[in-house]
């Protein structure tokens, strides 16, 4: 009797185990950030052709720069979300100056109005 109490506190504690482990593979899409699987540092890093318009309100934006931020602003939390790595920040990166990018590339559908770190999307 005793051998099947201790078999049944097995099975009870596998089972609790297993459902465990299934919600906890359900939720992890709230554990990604709002870039998703994407590690945030190396995001960063793809936008380093836009460090110096990054910096200056008066700087030319290239093209190559452009063409990143316009695939970016697909997901604008995410594009935010680089401005304020610390990849960005030590390259001397200026949120309130980044934002502006999307104008001065002159790309028409862009998250006008949409905060990043309290500056709202020209």
């Amino acid at each position: 009797m005793e051998t099947q109490v201790k078999y049944m506190w097995v099975v009870v504690f596998v089972v609790s185990m297993t459902i465990a482990g299934l919600n906890g593979v359900e939720a992890t899409h709230d554990y990604y950030g709002p870039c998703g699987k994407h590690d945030i540092e190396k995001e960063a890093q793809k936008l380093s052709p836009c460090t110096y318009a990054a910096k200056y309100w008066r700087a030319p934006v290239s093209e190559r720069c452009c063409a990143i931020i316009e695939k970016k602003l697909t997901n604008p939390g995410c594009l935010c979300a680089i401005l304020q790595t610390r990849t960005a920040y030590d390259a001397g990166v200026r949120p309130e100056v980044a934002v502006t990018i999307p104008k001065r590339c002159n790309i028409a559908v862009r998250p006008v109005g949409h905060k990043c770190g309290g500056f709202p999307f020209v």
